[in-house]
């Protein structure tokens, strides 16, 4: 039998009315969202010289977004930032890139890059158009949304800390995160965000020991505890997000959650990229969340290829990520992902037949 698609897995769920869901914990939904949201195309200028010197790389990163306040008006529900530490400023203020081609557009004509703390792009001095050029610009409108649209869902971000070095050795190598800087990314999100605008890992855990005893007891929010709420997840493992943890056991006093894996105290959001792993689905039975991918690297898309989604969607896994929540616009294809009639936030099909009302 053939795997169903998005839409019919939407047909086939119980109708259950919005109003139903209030009561639903925030871990029995399905939502989509975007993967590294805030990008823009590369200067067609500088992409047309990237492409001529490696058309594969080129292709990958061939794709942009809309503004991530246009997408949480559509209805997405989780966004993917990469944030590099800039704590003196200017360390990205002049990318290489707008050296290499002629003719480019300007490039941070208010001088942004040159204030210290975090910046948001894609890669250095290539991939460096970003819809927010500072983390906390995009704090600040995601609170000026949120405040706009105080009922919406819980919204998904996945955080990841950009230090690694590019094997090309003339590119700019990027400051390093430390303790010091974990701590100022937590100081970052509270001062500009707030924290009631939150759900932190010390909301989850609540009396239990432990974070991960908390969700394997069902202990996340319910959706109308959740209503104007962001939830963070560091997209990091090993040192960095050793990192962050240390000090920190079961993320008590933190304000992300850390891609833990199972049997760990931390324990509770994690990221299966591959939406075909067959661990998925117990992993969300058990009680944790889990972030997979719908598309990667522009292939799927340019293929019409939705075998990926489609497993997404029967894994169970809460949150997919897609680059195309819209049709692209820098090749033809007809590939888009939605849950079926521009629908991003569902009840989740492994637990669609459970009363609407369970709660904690």
């Amino acid at each position: 039998m053939k795997t169903l698609t998005g839409l019919a897995l939407l047909l086939a769920l119980p109708f259950i009315k919005q109003n139903d869901t209030d009561n639903l914990p925030m871990n029995k939904i399905q939502v989509i969202g975007s993967h590294n949201s805030y990008k823009e195309a590369i200067d067609p200028a500088l992409f047309r010289l990237f492409q001529q010197k490696d058309s594969v790389s080129a292709s990958k990163i061939d794709y942009a977004h809309i503004s991530i306040i246009d997408q949480l008006n559509m209805g997405l529900l989780n966004l993917e930032i990469d944030i590099y530490a800039d704590e003196k400023g200017g360390k990205y203020a002049h990318p290489k890139g707008l050296d290499w081609a002629v003719n480019q557009k300007n490039y941070d004509p208010e001088g942004k890059m040159k204030a210290p703390g975090f910046k948001i792009f894609h890669m250095v001095d290539l991939d460096f158009r970003s819809h927010y050029l500072t983390f906390t610009d995009c704090l600040q409108d995601l609170r000026k949304w949120s405040e706009a649209h105080p009922d919406h869902h819980p919204v998904f971000i996945t955080l990841e800390a950009k230090d690694q070095p590019s094997k090309n050795p003339e590119l700019t190598v990027p400051e390093k995160f430390t303790e010091k800087t974990f701590e100022d990314v937590d100081k970052t999100l509270l001062k500009y965000l707030g924290k009631e605008h939150l759900i932190t890992p010390d909301m989850v855990r609540g009396k239990f020991e432990t974070l991960e005893a908390a969700v394997l007891k069902n202990n996340w929010p319910t959706l109308k505890e959740a209503k104007g709420k962001f939830v963070f997840v560091l997209d990091d493992k090993e040192s960095k997000r050793a990192l962050y943890i240390a000090g920190h056991p079961s993320l008590k006093g933190r304000v992300l959650f850390a891609d833990a894996d199972p049997g760990t105290p931390e324990a509770a959001v994690m990221i299966r990229n591959n939406p075909k792993a067959p661990e998925i689905k117990d992993l969300v039975k058990k009680g944790y969340i889990i972030r997979t991918r719908a598309d990667a690297d522009t292939q799927q898309a340019r293929n019409n290829d939705r075998s990926s989604f489609d497993a997404a969607c029967n894994s169970g896994a809460q949150i997919i990520t897609t680059d195309y929540f819209v049709k692209s616009t820098h090749f033809k294809s007809d590939y888009v992902v939605s849950f079926g009639g521009n629908t991003y936030f569902r009840v989740n099909p492994l637990f669609a037949n459970e009363h609407s009302g369970t709660g904690r």
